[in-house]
């Protein structure tokens, strides 16, 4: 009922077709003069209601180029066949369309084939890169035409009309023209990619991506990719030019950057390889989200100012004598050109023909095999420079030669020169410091010396006066043992005596002899003597056992001694030189013996404490007590204490700083060699344990020692 309905509108209205008649009678006709064009934008209008409008527009191009358009167009036209076929070919030659619909009007019939963008390619009853469709149109028949077709993006419509020999060889000639195109490519590819692996150059892995894409991109447009390599992806094939023009675009881009050297050449134009691939990225994302329409004039532009660029950069650049941009220039322009005559034809200042239906074909190869000339050239260029550099590295290697030869003589001259001069040089530091070793040494032996001198005089001084108390007691313990003598001889006469009388009497002599020696007193005198020569024995003893203690100075052997014992010693020796003088105050807990090396201990105190009878003996003050305050105590149950204080004239801050450095002193010269202090400070060390200097000018002084009880000590250093 409904294909009834349809014949019959079709005979009401088959008088309202106006639209022009070409006749046909060989070879290949474009009938694009001979054809009205109506748009339908809504995309509405069925066939019956499009032959009824009046709005069709005369075309009066060859090859009518609509623009970007997604609307649909109406294309009415008559063809009468005069010649002797009897089957014409009607070929839409623009395969970026994708669906159309051609209905045939024969009478009262109408027969319709129609080609839809989601059909594979098998779908297609002629299988050709092209819409084609066939014309049962025998000799002298006339027939209308009503061509729907569908725009997506770019609508150009080269219609033409062909008989079978006529069809059969341009698709011959154009399977031929592109299978060379597709070999070249691969060809290049190839051998390209190799060259890559070989150098590891990364303009061959861009000039690679963009042969590629721009070979897949033309087979794209020329319909050859969707016949070929992806049939069965109708869906595919409708954007993968957009996708493959946009890889073609942006590696060229680097493959620019990288073949020229825009870095060291010109910096400012390697930002225009990411604002392509930004604009790319956009177009793709503009295609994908539906936008085609605005997604192809982004492709456009885009590809435009890619083009400017890379003809710009390339110009500069050869300008300046660089014979890579030279090249390159020469195939961008190539390909331009050719890109410019396809231009040229699509909108009918040039013809439609074979020459320039393949003008990007032929621009494309040539370009691709100057690209990769310049590829080789540069690699050549990259040898001669290499080749050079070595030539002059040798060159200079040579002369290098003869300079060192030449250095050789005089180097060695000059090393036995300085060899001599060193040796002198080593010589006198040798004897330098063997006499510094010497002055050390006697140094050394002075500091001893001193010690020993102090030590000296100090037993001798407190040894004299015990001594000078018994050798005093001597005399008058000799006289009374004389009286004590002479009573025992008389007691001895006694036996001489015969008589009872003359006992008597001697008895009374032996009496008053008594009487007049004083007897009793004789006794209280020899007790007295007897207790004031022990005293002074017996410190005599305690003297010689603090001069043993301190006498350990020398021994290198640890021993668990009572620091305060050391003290005591020490006190001792130095008492001669406080005299009445110097108060001392002494305050010595009870404090754990430990392992040390006593001897140099006991030099620690004898140093410090003599530099603190120095400083008060040497800085007196009225009303003030020179005043030395000598405190052990348990600081902690690892730890034992020691604080010498004195409250002589104290020490600057930079004195301080310095007292424990050798040979520092601020005694006059003669007084002292500066070793004392410094020997102090490396026996703490030794011992692990710490020294700390308390000091205010005016106030005193305050050396605080702490000491491990348990053995913590270390070799003593051979300072001494």
């Amino acid at each position: 009922m409904g294909r009834l309905l349809l014949v019959l509108l079709l005979i009401v209205f088959a008088g309202k077709s106006s639209a022009g008649t070409v006749d046909y009678v060989n070879g290949s006709l474009i009938i694009g003069k001979h054809i009205e064009i109506y748009e339908d934008k809504a995309d509405t209008l069925t066939l019956p209601e499009i032959r009824r409008v009046q709005g069709f527009q005369k075309s009066t191009d060859e090859v009518p180029n609509i623009g970007l358009s997604q609307s649909t167009f109406w294309i009415r036209f008559s063809i009468r066949n005069k010649s002797a076929s009897d089957m014409l070919y009607l070929e839409l030659a623009h395969p970026s369309i994708h669906s159309c619909e051609l209905y045939e009007i024969s009478g009262d019939n109408v027969r319709t084939e129609t080609y839809d963008v989601t059909d594979p390619f098998s779908k297609r009853r002629i299988k050709h890169q092209n819409l084609v469709f066939r014309l049962a149109l025998g000799p002298d028949q006339e027939r209308s035409y009503y061509l729907k077709v569908k725009g997506s993006n770019q609508v150009i419509l080269p219609l033409l009309v062909r008989d079978r020999e006529v069809f059969f060889e341009t698709a011959q000639l154009g399977e031929t023209i592109n299978g060379i195109f597709c070999g070249i490519i691969v060809v290049m590819v190839l051998y390209n990619i190799f060259i890559y692996f070989s150098t590891r150059d990364r303009s061959y892995l861009f000039y690679v991506l963009y042969v590629l894409s721009i070979g897949l991109a033309q087979t794209t447009l020329s319909g050859y990719a969707f016949k070929y390599l992806w049939p069965n992806a109708p869906n595919f094939n409708a954007v993968a030019a957009i996708y493959f023009s946009g890889v073609a675009g942006v590696s060229v881009m680097y493959f620019l950057k990288n073949f020229l050297q825009l870095k060291e050449n010109w910096p400012r134009a390697t930002i225009v390889a990411p604002i392509v691939v930004v604009l790319y990225s956009i177009s793709t994302v503009l295609n994908m989200t539906g936008n085609e329409l605005l997604s192809f004039r982004v492709v456009d532009f885009t590809g435009a100012f890619g083009a400017l660029c890379c003809l710009v950069i390339s110009i500069k650049l050869s300008l300046a004598n660089y014979r890579p941009a030279k090249l390159f220039l020469l195939g961008w322009s190539i390909f331009l050109l050719g890109l410019f005559l396809l231009i040229l034809r699509n909108v009918n200042v040039l013809p439609y023909n074979v020459y320039t239906t393949y003008t990007m074909q032929f621009g494309s190869i040539i370009e691709v095999v100057l690209l990769s000339i310049a590829l080789a050239d540069k690699i050549n260029i990259f040898k001669r420079e290499r080749e050079e550099s070595q030539a002059q590295a040798l060159r200079i290697s040579m002369e290098n030669e003869k300079i060192i030869m030449e250095q050789n003589v005089f180097l060695e001259k000059s090393v036995n020169e300085r060899t001599a001069e060193l040796r002198f040089a080593n010589e006198d530091l040798n004897l330098a410091l063997t006499r510094l070793k010497d002055a050390q040494t006697q140094l050394i032996d002075s500091e001893k010396m001193a010690s020993l001198g102090q030590l000296t005089a100090g037993i001798a001084h407190e040894i004299n006066n015990p001594i000078n108390f018994v050798s005093s007691n001597i005399k008058p313990l000799r006289r009374d043992i004389d009286d004590i003598l002479e009573i025992l001889d008389s007691y001895e006469n006694i036996q001489k005596v015969g008589s009872i009388e003359d006992l008597q009497i001697k008895m009374s002599e032996i009496e008053q002899l008594k009487e007049e020696l004083d007897l009793d007193y004789i006794k209280t005198e020899l007790d007295t003597l007897l207790k004031g020569m022990e005293d002074g024995a017996s410190r005599t003893v305690e003297i010689v056992k603090g001069l043993k203690i301190f006498s350990r100075i020398d021994e290198l052997d640890l021993n668990i001694v009572n620091i305060n014992e050391g003290i005591e010693s020490t006190l001792i020796i130095l008492n001669y030189q406080m005299g009445n003088s110097i108060q001392l105050v002494k305050n010595l807990g009870n404090l754990p013996s430990i392992e040390c090396y006593a001897g140099k201990l006991n030099q620690v105190f004898m140093n410090i404490l003599t530099n603190s009878i120095y400083a008060l003996l040497k800085d007196k003050q009225e009303g003030k007590t020179p005043t030395i305050w000598v405190k052990t105590w348990l600081s902690d149950p690892e730890n034992i204490s020691i604080s010498m204080r004195d409250n002589g004239p104290g020490m600057t801050s930079e004195v301080k700083a310095k007292i424990f450095e050798p040979f520092f002193t601020t005694k006059q010269v003669g007084d002292g060699t500066g070793l004392g202090l410094s020997i102090v400070f490396k026996i703490i060390e030794a011992h692990s344990g710490t020294i700390q200097v308390n000091t205010e000018i005016g106030q005193g002084t305050e050396f605080l020692i702490t000491l491990p009880v348990k053995r913590k000590v270390r070799p003593i250093p051979d300072f001494q």
